[in-house]
């Protein structure tokens, strides 16, 4: 029966089919890019997207994945197009990250369309061939098995009825928006032309979660809060991850914070959220490992936290390593507002009540730092790089957005001192350690919408900057590819010893990762960029400097010591941990006299 005799010609006429609902959707919730790699079973979901969305390529299709992780990041969603199998499972590294940062990606695979699937083998497929049985699901399965919600879309099943597949799309994607989780989406590719039902999408991405809130006892919250706070002299704001997509509630937080003079301090994990030059803020905290005037405060002064929107699981890279020296973990007279609705809804309730009570002011000034200048003739390492960055950050309204790749990069990103971005973002990286090589997938993106903000300002405000380690660059460093595609700006710190060195626990060949007789310097000039090798801080100022002006990829090498002495102090601090929890007598008496 067709469609038009079923429910009439001005029905059949008004039904879309389900690539344009796709895009509707897509750009709906603010996804104007999509990265992905073609591929026979995308084609079609690539043509019904052209000239609607921007599919962006990327190097494979891991890197595509991590692409459309640090679009999560920014935008507070991210899509990703692969083909069907062979694409879609090397996402499933970057799903892991996905699932573990609590980003809401929507990873959208081409499929065999229904008529194909049967007892024939389709090249994509994952099967021995002494099977008995052919196997279709292996890529929804494997998803699933990350704790992903996994679907396959369905064609028409009723003549005369359109099928539901737009329907579900939008579903499964607003899912993955009010969650902050990723989803994997297959669609068979018979069905990218089919007709689907029409929609009408609400009129913005708040009424998704309109009417999700139904904890209830804010009022009693706030009133035990402002109870407390009478009878604090010196209250901390404590933040946590979970503020990194929820922009309402971050403002309202930083409203409270100015309007009663409280000052607050983040999470390792919430690095990067606010403007750590501002007179309230104290950094990020993280017991033993944290070096600023900040930690002596939050252990010495502090009688009140307010702890928000920190993860309800503790990490050990969050509470420094369990170390026992992180004071607010256990901190006696501390009010816990983790948010338990979607959006943190509950939360927003708690601080518009708390900015409408009678709270006194509080004396709180700001902390005066003095930080002695690294020496110019000083060799540049890993040691002093942070400390060097923060000089030049420091001079400079300009702000730098950091992307360190984990490692020894990782570590000694955290001493860095960070300006407010536009993008609401400053520090990028994946703390709970979901993926590897996510350093330059998410440099590209940043500097993407670094270039859009810069079209809009009608002027160059702010720089990308990579620290890796030549580990984490050369497996991804094929990424540059899309800096010279997309004419973008980037600084990549190159931090080379010529090994894996964190985690190294030997001389194996397997910790080898370079060659002395690499040079790095052509391959930037491959991709008509400007390199240059830096030896002492005054050289490396100063080609930064020099850098951060001109267009394109720029690259500094620094030849780094894989000795203690080079080493950050985070990672000092750690090494020397892990040899006292491993019975090293000498460690361990070093250790007890830290803590003491």
């Amino acid at each position: 029966m067709p469609y038009e005799m079923n429910f009439g010609k001005d029905y059949n006429e008004k039904l879309p089919s389900l690539g344009d609902t796709m895009a509707q959707v897509i750009k709906f919730f603010g996804g104007n890019h999509i990265y992905g790699v073609g591929g026979d079973f995308a084609a079609n979901i690539i043509g019904a997207l052209e000239g609607k969305v921007d599919v962006y390529p990327s190097s494979n299709e891991m890197h595509a994945g991590f692409s459309a992780c640090a679009q999560a990041e920014i935008d507070g969603i991210g899509f990703c197009l692969t083909t069907y199998m062979v694409g879609s499972l090397p996402c499933t590294s970057a799903a892991a990250l996905a699932v573990t940062e609590s980003l809401p990606v929507v990873f959208i695979s081409g499929a065999p369309a229904e008529s194909e699937v049967n007892q024939l083998a389709i090249h994509h497929t994952i099967h021995p061939n002494a099977s008995w049985k052919m196997e279709y699901d292996n890529a929804l399965e494997a998803f699933s098995a990350l704790g992903m919600r996994v679907e396959r879309l369905q064609g028409q099943r009723v003549p005369g009825q359109p099928n539901l597949a737009g329907q579900r799309f939008y579903q499964i994607v607003a899912e993955a928006y009010r969650n902050k989780q990723p989803v994997f989406i297959e669609i068979p590719r018979d069905q990218i032309a089919s007709k689907t039902q029409p929609m009408t999408l609400p009129s913005d991405k708040a009424t998704i979660c309109s009417g999700d809130n139904v904890l209830s006892g804010s009022p009693l919250v706030a009133d035990i809060i402002v109870g407390k706070l009478q009878h604090a002299k010196k209250p901390l704001l404590y933040l946590g991850d979970r503020l990194k997509h929820n922009e309402k509630l971050k403002q309202l937080i930083l409203e409270f914070s100015q309007k009663f003079n409280i000052p607050y301090a983040t999470t390792w994990f919430a690095k990067g959220l606010f403007d750590e030059y501002a007179p309230l803020c104290l950094g990020s905290y993280n017991g033993i490992f944290t070096e600023t005037a900040g930690r002596h405060y939050i252990e010495k002064d502090v009688d009140y936290v307010i702890d928000v929107a920190t993860s309800i699981f503790s990490q050990d890279s969050n509470v420094a390593f369990a170390t026992g020296t992180h004071c607010i973990e256990d901190f006696a007279n501390k009010t816990l507002l983790k948010g338990g609705a979607l959006l943190e809804k509950d939360l927003i309730e708690v601080f518009e009540l708390l900015l409408s009570s009678d709270i006194n002011t509080f004396d709180f000034k700001p902390l005066s730092e003095h930080v002695e200048p690294v020496p110019a003739d000083d060799k540049i390492d890993f040691n002093n790089l942070a400390s060097t960055l923060n000089e030049i950050q420091a001079q400079q309204p300009m702000p730098l957005v950091y992307l360190p790749e984990v490692g020894n990069s990782y570590f000694a990103s955290y001493s860095l001192k960070v300006r407010a971005s536009v993008l609401g973002r400053s520090w990028l990286t994946n703390p709970w350690y979901g993926a590897m090589g996510t350093a330059l997938p998410y440099a590209r993106v940043v500097s993407q919408r670094l270039k859009e903000q810069a079209s809009i300002d009608g002027a160059k405000q702010e720089r990308a900057v990579v620290i890796i380690g030549d580990g984490g660059f050369h497996f991804q460093l094929n990424e540059l590819i899309h800096f010279l595609k997309d004419q973008t700006d980037v600084t990549i710190i190159y931090m080379r010893n010529n090994i894996f060195h964190l985690g190294k626990s030997g001389d194996g060949k397997i910790y080898h990762c370079n060659d002395e007789n690499f040079d790095v310097h052509h391959i930037i000039s491959a991709y008509q960029g400007q390199s240059q090798t830096c030896s002492t801080v005054a050289d490396f100022k100063s080609c930064f400097l020099d850098f951060q002006q001109r267009a394109g990829v720029s690259l500094i090498e620094v030849l780094a010591e894989p000795v203690e002495s080079k080493q950050s102090n985070e990672m000092r601090l750690l090494n020397l941990y892990i040899k006292a929890k491993n019975g090293q007598p000498e460690a361990m008496t070093q250790w007890q006299t830290l803590t003491e």
